[in-house]
């Protein structure tokens, strides 16, 4: 195996971790903003649900902090692969902060990624004349 496959692979796995980061965080959110009205629809005293809450926020917590962690890989494996002289490696939908121009690569207006990854050649693109693209929970444009 090439460098250049291996970091193609790393990309790949580096992607779909901070994909499951962020996804069991959003599902924590939605389990720890639901717990006040549960525990008011079962009649229980906000007493008797304390340690759930706790334990939900702890596991967010917890959650952001691997996230960051995450994140410092991401950077460490970018700086990495730029001193072993890899071809930029953009794996995944969004825009990194300083792409300019935004290279683009995430669903289309309708949302859709018609459930195949980008081609390589299409990867790192510049998109020209391209609205802003709606971002995954979001109602507006950024």
């Amino acid at each position: 195996m090439s460098r250049q496959s291996i970091g193609e692979a790393l990309a790949v796995r580096l992607y779909a971790a901070e994909t499951a980061i962020d996804q069991a965080l959003t599902e924590t959110a939605f389990l720890a903003a639901a717990l006040p009205s549960a525990r008011a629809e079962a009649y229980l005293s906000a007493v008797t649900g304390q340690r759930v809450f706790d334990g939900a926020a702890a596991s967010i917590s917890a959650l952001a902090e691997a996230r960051s962690h995450l994140i410092q890989t991401h950077t460490a494996l970018a700086a990495l692969a730029r001193k072993l002289g890899l071809d930029t490696l953009a794996i995944g939908p969004l825009d990194k902060p300083g792409d300019q121009p935004p290279i683009g690569g995430g669903p289309g207006k309708d949302g859709d990624t018609g459930g195949t990854p980008l081609a390589r050649s299409e990867v790192n693109k510049p998109l020209t004349n391209k609205d802003n693209k709606v971002l995954p929970n979001t109602a507006a444009p950024c």
